[in-house]
């Protein structure tokens, strides 16, 4: 009996309530059994009469100072009041611990949410912030949008940061809950068979990679409908294992390898970090797949002057998607267009022919690919990635020439074709170490984060090798790209004094891309493509190559004159902007009629082989 009564008290708030309104009752029937059998007390009152006085007295014990009448009859209240005392001293607080338990229960996120359609996000790290962000920017005309978050975290700690980094989050609701992503249980709180996608982030520290995959086949297993999933992981060679452990639901990021293919490809063509960045955000010029049955039967080349406000920049096929096709291919009722648009509203057929200048249309010289000199500072664990990435580009007989003070600069490298290969030891922080290093001999230099160090210190240590090489410039007077790697977008305005070509910032390119992922997953191939070395890829060119300089011209001519050239135009980059946040003089997708003055220092930003 002591073990049954021990194991109903252990049952919360509710059983306790239980009990106490059974000792309740007995109490008001035996003060009630009292009174009658020992007083005549209250004079021709009835036994019904009895039992709610003796209830009164119970519930509200300061009724027995104003009782009147025998010694018995007074005793017995005040027995009754007295005991009444701690049964609403009991009940009082049974009430409030389970109102406390109630409101720390709701503080700590362990309700199930009840939204549809939402978008989910699984795990915590900086990139959080950018993928809030910029679906706040998705949904900033929609009603209604909801974002929920599980992380192993506490609920107002995660509130409080997701406001310090991002402010007003407009008309989308934030929901946050605390739990375990790995944790079956834990994700039935986030109702994901109503979700309209998940997004898996790679958590921060020791193999961030198992982590994911754990979470993946937690949201494999688990019963109900399965949303689309986005996932980044830190590392290629564990992409077969997560697409075992995810299925067909899933499409992976290999974070390492996007952020080394775009330092690359910026390292090469200056401005190419900021025209992805801009893709990729929901800022301005945005992404859209779109099916015309007016453009059917019509060539690729022909397309692109088909719309006014709005850049064509490759088809999406049943083979996949292909930017900048050969301008001959036509163009079939099962194709979609690929384009460029501020907003899907504003994608409309172009009324009449295209107008461009003839005479602006410049031509240049064919230019052949010659051996190259670059120079690395630092090493971390994707510089394997980059250098494989930057043999794809170079021509051979190319120079590569790698100074850092990293024990494993330099290794894994075998069996580059193109690259020749140095690794010198080098503090790149030290000016005369880098003087030695005789860095106006190279046309290219890559400055990585060194993984040595904690993130803001290693972006510290980046930027005092920024201002080395910008003073070095100045007092020199040579001229080499400078592409440089960093952890914190905050650090950016602060590098922007150095006055480098390009500054990457991996983990707020790998947010924005799951960001878009989770809105349009049929993007990944467009992506996909633009970071692939095979195929067209963006290049920012002089725009004297394609138009008259200093001379007024609309954006159809330089359409025209790239496309005789088999590229596309999307945009162009002024070099009066480049150090002007957040653009940095880069536009896409400009009105096609209005005036534009190209001059010296200008790029037109192409898709082209080459």
């Amino acid at each position: 009996m002591r073990y049954w009564f021990d194991n109903t008290m252990s049952r919360g708030t509710a059983s306790l309530i239980g009990w106490l309104a059974l000792v309740s009752v007995g109490l008001v029937l035996v003060v009630a059994g009292l009174t009658a059998w020992l007083t005549d007390e209250p004079e021709g009152a009835g036994f019904g009469e009895v039992l709610w006085l003796s209830l009164m007295h119970a519930m509200t014990p300061s009724k027995v100072a104003s009782d009147k009448g025998s010694t018995a009859f007074l005793a017995v209240m005040f027995v009754g009041s007295l005991a009444g005392i701690f049964i609403v001293s009991i009940l009082v607080g049974l009430l409030s611990n389970g109102l406390k338990q109630k409101i720390d229960r709701l503080r700590r996120g362990r309700s199930r949410i009840a939204e549809s359609g939402h978008t989910v996000v699984l795990g915590w790290s900086d990139q959080v912030f950018t993928i809030i962000g910029e679906l706040v920017k998705a949904h900033a005309s929609q009603r209604g949008s909801v974002i929920a978050v599980l992380a192993d975290r506490d609920k107002l700690d995660m509130e409080e940061e997701i406001r310090e980094h991002i402010g007003d989050t407009g008309r989308t609701r934030l929901v946050c809950r605390t739990g375990r992503p790995t944790e079956p249980g834990d994700l039935r709180l986030m109702n994901l068979d109503k979700a309209r996608s998940i997004v898996v982030l790679s958590p921060d520290g020791e193999d961030p990679d198992a982590h994911v995959i754990k979470i993946l086949l937690a949201l494999a297993k688990r019963a109900g409908d399965h949303p689309p999933v986005v996932a980044s992981l830190t590392s290629s060679r564990n992409l077969a294992a997560a697409r075992l452990a995810g299925g067909n639901q899933v499409h992976l990021v290999d974070s390492d390898d996007t952020a080394s293919r775009l330092i690359v490809q910026s390292s090469r063509q200056s401005g190419m970090s900021v025209v992805c960045m801009d893709l990729l955000n929901f800022d301005d010029g945005e992404i859209y797949l779109r099916s015309d049955a007016a453009l059917t039967g019509r060539s690729y080349g022909e397309a692109l002057h088909a719309y006014q406000t709005a850049t064509v920049i490759g088809l999406r096929r049943a083979g996949g998607v292909v930017l900048n096709p050969p301008m001959d291919t036509v163009i079939t009722a099962e194709d979609e267009v690929v384009v460029i648009a501020h907003d899907d509203s504003l994608i409309h057929l172009a009324q009449g022919e295209a107008s461009f200048s003839e005479k602006d249309i410049t031509v240049a010289p064919a230019t052949s690919l010659e051996p190259e000199r670059t120079l690395v500072l630092n090493w971390n664990a994707r510089a394997e990635h980059i250098v494989r990435h930057l043999d794809g580009y170079v021509a051979p007989g190319s120079m590569l020439e790698i100074a850092a003070g990293h024990p494993k600069a330099g290794t894994g490298l075998d069996g580059l074709r193109n690259l020749t290969v140095n690794v010198k030891e080098c503090d790149t922080t030290d000016r005369y170490a880098l003087e030695a290093l005789g860095v106006g001999l190279y046309q290219h230099v890559i400055v990585l984060s060194d993984d040595r160090f904690k993130p803001q210190h290693a972006d510290t240590r980046t930027l005092m090798t920024l201002l080395q090489l910008r003073d070095m410039q100045t007092v020199a007077g040579e001229r080499y790209s400078i592409v440089s790697e960093m952890h914190d977008e905050n650090n950016r305005s602060l590098a922007e004094v150095t006055e480098a070509d390009d500054i990457v910032i991996s983990d707020t390119v790998i947010g924005l891309l799951l960001a878009q992922l989770a809105e349009n997953r049929h993007l990944a191939d467009v992506f996909s493509y633009l970071f692939d070395s095979r195929g067209s890829e963006i290049y920012p060119r002089p725009a004297s190559s394609y138009v008259t300089k200093d001379v007024p011209v609309s954006f159809s001519t330089v359409i025209e004159s790239a496309r005789r050239r088999g590229e596309t135009a999307i945009g162009y980059r002024l070099a009066s902007g480049v150090n002007q946040p957040p653009h940095y003089g880069v536009v896409l997708n400009p009105s096609k009629s209005q005036p534009l003055t190209l001059g010296e220092g200008d790029s037109v930003i192409v898709l082209s082989e080459r």
